[in-house]
């Protein structure tokens, strides 16, 4: 896996840049930008080449009252402020065919609206450890890459490449034009997760605590399996979820 990976700026805190054309000029030398806030209502000829900028681009732009601009910092941020991201956003088009050129079997994960950035660093932390060669997420109801995240994922966020796209759905039929079957661990369906064979190039789809899979995964993925429950408690959390059908994958590749 190592030779499609890029190297990770190693940060602690994620950066602020404050500031219409100091936002510009982020983006124009590269930075990579975790989300951008916006004040609402903004409007002018630097809002205009800002947004203009923008299109196209795999960045999340939230607008939010100046009030919560204010709380962010106490600086003249001119109604914008961008959080400069710890670690460099892939692209799962570059990385599915270097994984078949090393000869490997991809195992790929995607995660539909996990939002808690501590859920995220854990199931990262997992992923690295069973061999899972990218993450992808998607543009919006993504949990930030932050401090807390890279923290709980024991440093792991910056060794697993994290692909950011804007529609997973699209993302996912990649996948299966690429050959990789897709399994969606959900409870709409009666089958286990030890149905189907992950020896196979596989993409396992898991959703967030409140809403699960989005109907449309749902409707494009090859499998739907569920964890077994035995107990009173109906449901696990999404990163111990990961683990248990992750491990699944471990086991049959390693029998």
């Amino acid at each position: 896996m190592d030779n499609f990976r890029r190297p990770q700026r190693v940060k602690e805190n994620n950066e602020f840049v404050f500031g219409i054309r100091a936002v510009i000029e982020a983006i124009k030398a590269g930075r990579d930008i975790e989300t951008i806030y916006l004040q609402r209502g903004l409007a002018g000829e630097l809002f205009t080449e800002l947004k203009t900028l923008l299109h196209g681009t795999l960045i999340p732009l939230n607008s939010v009252p100046i009030e919560k601009l204010n709380r962010m910092s106490q600086k003249n941020h001119q109604g914008v402020i961008a959080v400069i991201s710890p670690i460099t956003y892939q692209n799962i088009e570059d990385i599915i065919p270097a994984i078949f050129e090393k000869g490997e079997t991809p195992l790929i994960l995607v995660l539909d609206s996990v939002t808690d950035v501590r859920n995220m660093g854990a199931i990262a932390r997992t992923a690295a450890c069973v061999g899972v060669h990218a993450i992808v997420v998607p543009l919006k109801n993504a949990a930030q890459i932050n401090a807390d995240a890279i923290k709980t994922s024991a440093g792991a966020l910056f060794s697993i490449p994290i692909c950011r796209h804007s529609n997973l759905h699209k993302t996912c039929l990649f996948l299966q034009d690429s050959g990789l079957q897709i399994v969606a661990c959900t409870e709409k369906t009666n089958d286990l997760i030890y149905v189907p064979d992950y020896t196979l190039p596989t993409a396992i789809v898991m959703g967030s605590e409140d809403e699960g899979i989005s109907n449309e995964l749902l409707r494009v993925a090859n499998y739907l399996a569920k964890i077994p429950m035995a107990g009173k408690i109906e449901s696990l959390n999404v990163s111990v979820s990961a683990g248990v059908i992750l491990y699944e994958a471990v086991r049959q590749r390693n029998t």
